[in-house]
């Protein structure tokens, strides 16, 4: 993983092991970074650091893959998506690693969480429908609801800075493309 200013500069590599580390995602004020690594396990875990590369911790301890870690937007919390229970799944856990929580508890592929702006709600892709559509659900597990219908594939959701709007990818009309819907 490397750190750079946005205009390219000061690139800066933060991660140096032989494994693959994925997936970086920056606390809300700007001082951590989680992400996933398949360094001790050969699975993936998440692991988070300080913004410099050091203090590098891992959270997570599963036999399987835990992926795509996402900050709540006041830092209290990492959504992450794992296959702990033999298919993927929307964990939530305490920023420290504690508390780790199944809040999609569903048979089907459910990955790529992103917060609300507000931490009420987490939008993920989930392939429950018959395929990969998108859906929000509240921050404890509650009210999974279908917010795309459509029968190409809806996949990697993120808020808009306000929260009103989600941008995501579908394949809706031949090859992957960026839609924004409210």
């Amino acid at each position: 993983i490397y750190r750079m200013n946005e205009d390219g500069s000061n690139l800066t590599r933060l991660t140096n092991n032989s494994s693959d580390d994925e997936n970086p995602c920056w606390s809300p004020d700007g001082t951590k970074i989680a992400f996933s690594s398949s360094r001790d396990s050969g699975d993936y875990e998440i692991y988070v650091m300080n913004a410099d590369g050091t203090n590098q911790t891992r959270l997570t301890t599963s036999n399987d893959y835990d992926v795509d870690p996402c900050w709540s937007p006041d830092g209290t919390k990492i959504a992450f998506t794992s296959y702990r229970d033999g298919n993927f799944e929307i964990y939530v856990m305490n920023a420290d690693g504690t508390n780790q929580t199944n809040i999609s508890n569903n048979s089907s592929y459910d990955r790529y969480p992103s917060w609300s702006p507000d931490g009420t709600k987490i939008t993920f892709t989930t392939d429950r429908d018959g395929n990969f559509e998108i859906y929000t659900i509240n921050a404890d597990g509650t009210n999974p609801t279908r917010i795309t219908n459509n029968s190409a594939n809806d996949i990697s959701p993120s808020w808009t800075p306000d929260g009103s709007k989600i941008v995501f990818v579908s394949n809706r009309d031949g090859n992957n493309e960026i839609y924004i819907m409210n």
